[in-house]
């Protein structure tokens, strides 16, 4: 009879198992516990395997094994019923020496429970009870009169060899010295017992042996397939402390900005959620400071791209080792502007820490002799607002005001700090002139859309095109994406402008079968919109393009866990046969769990890291990335090709699909219709 506990087959029995520093984990677990899972780092020998799995039996074995012996001795003790039945005249003897050994075995098994010594002491208990169980009835009952039936009973013995071979966990050494000690007993009773037939005696000892062959044979593959269990278990440990230790990496480089080390925007977004949460729910009020380099283009033109990332680095580690005693976080928002969120509170306590910002910085005495504004070292303007009764209930809000303060901050010379003041014009909202340009913009003829050209970079051809919305103001004053896409989002405009895109894109390069493939951006704010797909499902129907010929880029960071409607939208595009493209890849905007959680066609990879792979560890973080999108089986789009040596890095990394100004800066459709493929490849591949 098994019990199931999963324990190796180690021959040795000598070896130590008391070693209680390693925790045994709890009956009926196969697995090792956190203390033996920091062994598991390690390359062990055989040796030692064997001595780690004594310390995997534990506490739990002594356990088993002392209800297996209670359960053994009751099932010993009923067998006195049978000695009263077959040899009645020395059943007072049997009966008196079974109880004996009971008690006394039972007494034992309790002593070593109770000083909590090692399993090998209690395995050795049940050997020894075995044998003296065997041994104690088997004296007093040679004595009987009625032979006939003692020698039939006699065959009972093999009981006891199996209950040490199969029933209790003894290793296989063990068990087979404890059977083979009771198959000797055995064979000296024959000597001294009542007169037994040639042919019956035979009969005996093919059996006994038999029994004993067997039992041992089982015994031996049970240990065996014990021991294999715990290998597997440590195995599959080992993976899944592996596998953390992977995810965990993931997790960090997801939330970490590849240069600088600080929080990334997509792990600043979610900071901010937090706090704004805090505020909301529990009054916490928080700050918001936005950081950004004085005349950092100057300083990056006239040094170079790689000092430039050296005093990004630099500003990023002081910023963060001055902060974190004051249980503030700094976080890199965008290229060369940071951001710091603080639970400080008030208008002096947020002043005090933004000089506090703008001193650190200014204290790096970093050569920046490009500036005419009479510095001659790296400086910080630094825009800051708190929460405050009249803040808003957006967490939008917050953010505007640090950036209009840090506006304010520039046109006060810089190297200043601002606090965010409804009152002061020169922090006044100029947003809402964009905002009423956008609500006439199409009605106006205000925006177009410009073509990018995707090139496949094996075949030299023109894959597609990126569609690229530009604005006007009312005088002709051309606005920049940055500048109108977030105040579009802000006001819900973003969702007429982003159908009008659409429709656009199809009736002027795909409908006309100009290119074989238009990308438009989609935000997350027209993702949510409820009848978008619908909506895009009837734009292809007008228009005669099908969705295979259009894909969107998801550009905005959307936290998809927990967005079923978001999720649900993109399934209901994917169903019309529009490829989904996941922009921005790496910089924030996008996190790894969208990998996880739906199935891109392609993944855009941001030009920083291009730009970045001049340097060893830049181009390591490249190829990692690629590495990561080809394991999930992804096509890849790395953006920002700007010479002739990103083209060969393409063609090095084996990158199929490239998009940037050295293959074709973005051009009206007026050009793509004279560039049309394939023409079009020719001129953008020189």
């Amino acid at each position: 009879m098994d019990r199931g506990n999963d324990e190796p087959d180690l021959a040795e029995s000598n070896v130590p198992s008391s070693s209680r520093g390693i925790g045994a984990p709890p009956a009926g677990n196969h697995g090792l516990t956190v203390e033996q899972g920091t062994l598991l780092t390690e390359t062990l020998s055989p040796a030692a395997l064997k001595r780690l799995y004594m310390r995997y039996r534990g506490t739990a074995q002594i356990r088993e094994t002392r209800h297996g012996l209670w359960l053994a001795l009751v099932v010993y003790l009923l067998f006195g019923i049978a000695d009263a039945m077959l040899i009645p005249d020395v059943a007072v003897g049997t009966i008196t020496a079974r109880f004996s050994v009971a008690i006394t075995s039972l007494i034992a098994m309790e002593v070593v429970v109770a000083a909590n010594a090692s399993s090998k002491w209690s395995d050795l208990t049940c050997a020894v009870t075995v044998v003296a169980a065997y041994l104690a009835w088997l004296l007093p009952a040679m004595k009987t009169e009625v032979l006939e039936t003692f020698r039939f009973y006699m065959y009972f013995g093999t009981i006891f060899m199996m209950s040490a071979n199969l029933f209790f966990n003894l290793f296989f050494r063990l068990s087979v010295a404890t059977s083979a000690a009771i198959m000797l007993i055995f064979f000296t009773s024959l000597a001294y017992a009542p007169t037994i037939g040639s042919d019956q005696l035979m009969v005996h000892v093919l059996f006994y042996f038999s029994c004993f062959t067997f039992t041992s044979y089982v015994n031996w593959k049970l240990n065996r397939e014990r021991y294999n269990v715990f290998l597997n278990a440590r195995e599959a440990a080992q993976q899944h402390e592996e596998s953390e230790k992977r995810g965990a990496a993931l997790e960090r480089l997801s939330n970490t900005d590849y240069l600088t080390g600080v929080d990334n925007r997509r792990a600043v977004d979610k900071r901010l959620r937090d706090h704004w949460s805090n505020w909301q729910n529990e009054g916490t009020s928080f700050a918001v400071m936005l950081v950004d380099v004085d005349f950092f283009k100057k300083y990056n033109d006239f040094y170079g791209h790689q000092a430039g990332d050296r005093c990004l680095v630099m500003v990023a580690s002081a910023l963060s080792d001055m902060l974190k005693p004051l249980n503030a976080t700094v976080g890199r928002y965008g290229g060369e502007e940071f951001i710091v969120l603080s639970r400080v509170t008030g208008r002096e306590q947020v002043t005090a820490l933004a000089e506090v910002i703008r001193a650190t910085v200014e204290d790096l005495a970093l050569v920046h002799d490009q500036r005419r504004d009479g510095q001659a070292v790296v400086t910080v303007s630094v825009g800051a607002a708190y929460t405050r009764a009249q803040t808003g209930p957006k967490l939008e809000r917050i953010i505007n005001e640090a950036d209009r303060a840090l506006y304010s901050a520039k046109a006060n010379g810089r190297n200043c700090v601002r606090l965010f003041d409804p009152n002061d014009p020169l922090s006044s909202d100029d947003n809402e002139n964009i905002a009423a340009t956008l609500r006439m913009a199409i009605r106006n003829d205000l925006v177009h859309l410009v073509y990018q050209p995707i090139q496949n970079m094996r075949t030299g051809r023109v894959e597609g095109v990126e569609s690229l919305m530009r604005l006007k103001m009312i005088d002709g004053t051309p606005l920049s994406p940055g500048q109108f896409i977030p105040v579009a989002e802000r006001t819900g405009a973003i969702l007429e402008l982003g159908l009008w895109a659409i429709r656009r894109a199809c009736t002027e390069v795909l409908a006309p079968g100009l290119v074989p493939l238009a990308s438009v951006n989609v935000s997350a704010i027209q993702l949510k919109s409820r009848g978008f797909a619908l909506a895009v499902s009837t734009i292809l129907e007008e228009t005669g393009v099908s969705g295979s010929q259009l894909a969107f880029e998801i550009t905005e960071g959307i936290d998809m866990e927990g967005q079923s409607d978001v999720i649900r939208c993109i399934t209901d595009l994917q169903a019309l046969g529009i490829r989904i493209w996941l922009d921005d890849f790496g910089t924030g905007f996008a996190g790894l769990s969208w990998l996880r959680l739906f199935p891109f066609d392609t993944v855009k990879i941001d030009r920083s890291f291009l730009q970045d792979a001049r340097r060893p560890a830049g181009r390591a973080m490249l190829e990692d990335i690629i590495r990561l999108i080809r394991n999930r089986g992804l096509k890849i789009l790395i953006e920002g090709l700007e010479t002739a040596d990103h083209v060969d890095l393409m063609h090095e990394l084996g990158i199929e699909l490239g998009q940037g100004y050295y293959l074709g800066r973005p051009v009206p459709i007026e050009e793509v219709r004279i560039k049309a493929v394939p023409r079009l490849a020719t001129v953008v591949s020189l």
